[in-house]
C-alpha cells in the first residue's frame, strides 16, 4: 500500500474515534436538560417523567394536586409562579432552598404540616430526581 492510502485510512479512523466521543460526549451533558447534566448534584442522567397534571391558570398555571393552592399562597408573596415552574432541583436542594428562603430572604415559615404539603409538591412536579 502507498503511503498516501495508509495516511487517508489513519485520518479516517482518527476523525470516525473523535466523532464519536464528541457524540457520545454531547449526550452525556445537556445544559438545557438540568436532569442530563452532571454537574447538577444528585441529578439523574435519566430523562425525568415529569407527574401527568393539567396546569390550574387560577393558581398562576401550577400543575393541579395535591398542595398545589398551599404552594401557591406562599410563594407569590414574593416571586411569580414562573419561577417555581422552570425549576428541576434535586429534592436535596428544595430542602436547602427553603432553609434558606426563611433564614436569609425572610420567607414566613408556616406550620410543620403546610412546609411539608409544599416540600413535596414541589419535589413531586419540579424535581430533578422524578
Amino acid at each position: 500500500m502507498n503511503k498516501t492510502l495508509i495516511s487517508l485510512r489513519a485520518a479516517l479512523c482518527a476523525s470516525a474515534v473523535i466523532g464519536a466521543t464528541v457524540s457520545v460526549s454531547q449526550e452525556a451533558y445537556d445544559p438545557m436538560r438540568p436532569a442530563g447534566n452532571p454537574l447538577v448534584p444528585g441529578a439523574s442522567t435519566q430523562t425525568p417523567a415529569a407527574p401527568a397534571a393539567e396546569p390550574d391558570p387560577e393558581l398562576g398555571n401550577l400543575p393541579a394536586g395535591p398542595g398545589a393552592e398551599d404552594t401557591y399562597y406562599q410563594c407569590v408573596a414574593c416571586h411569580s409562579t414562573a419561577i417555581i415552574r422552570q425549576q428541576r432541583l434535586s429534592d436535596e436542594r428544595w430542602d436547602y432552598l427553603w432553609k434558606w428562603m426563611v433564614e436569609e430572604q425572610g420567607m414566613f415559615e408556616p406550620d410543620e404540616e403546610t412546609r411539608d404539603s409544599i416540600l413535596t409538591y414541589l419535589k413531586t412536579h419540579f424535581s430533578s430526581e422524578r
